[in-house]
């Protein structure tokens, strides 16, 4: 994408959602400042590193979905809370995969599936300061279980809009 394109998205997403929203050029500094930060590429090598991001933070990796792909730089995990979607699927294609190819994390030190944080399991954040990722490398069931759920609240808030296919 181009400086030009990134400016004419952000300012349709500003428009159409109603939030502030930039284009930038400077992803260092853009992450920086971020409580959130989402990431759905198809990268084949980290662009995301340790030292982008600030204590609280969470971020979504949600580009890795095959062995070869990769957005966050593995130390950034090591040094992480993280929670996998499916704990095997992501030791196999997603960030954490490569994390652990490199030695610096165990599948035992990942936190938690997001199913277990759901369902109460385990606990999510535990303070204001730690860095959470959720390493999601897309299983067809969550997905289904999230849009069954977005779709329920917005019919009950009626908010929304109707297309057809």
């Amino acid at each position: 994408m181009n400086e030009a394109q990134a400016a004419q998205f952000a300012s349709e997403c500003a428009q159409e959602l109603g939030i502030a929203a930039e284009a930038v050029n400077d992803l260092k500094a853009a992450v920086l400042r971020s409580d959130v930060c989402v990431t759905c590429t198809p990268a084949k090598k980290h662009f995301v590193q340790k030292d982008y991001v600030r204590p609280g933070t969470f971020l979504a990796a949600v580009g890795a979905d095959n062995a070869d792909k990769q957005e966050l730089e593995p130390q950034l995990l090591a040094s992480s809370k993280v929670v996998a979607d499916i704990l095997e699927q992501c030791a196999e294609i997603g960030d954490l995969h490569h994390a652990l190819e490199a030695g610096l994390m165990k599948q035992s030190e990942v936190h938690a599936e997001l199913g277990e944080i759901v369902a109460g399991r385990k606990e999510g954040r535990s303070s204001e300061q730690e860095v959470t990722i959720f390493d999601s490398t897309g299983t067809a069931l969550q997905d289904v279980a999230a849009a069954a759920i977005v779709y329920e609240r917005a019919t009950e808030r009626e908010c929304g809009r109707w297309f057809r296919f």
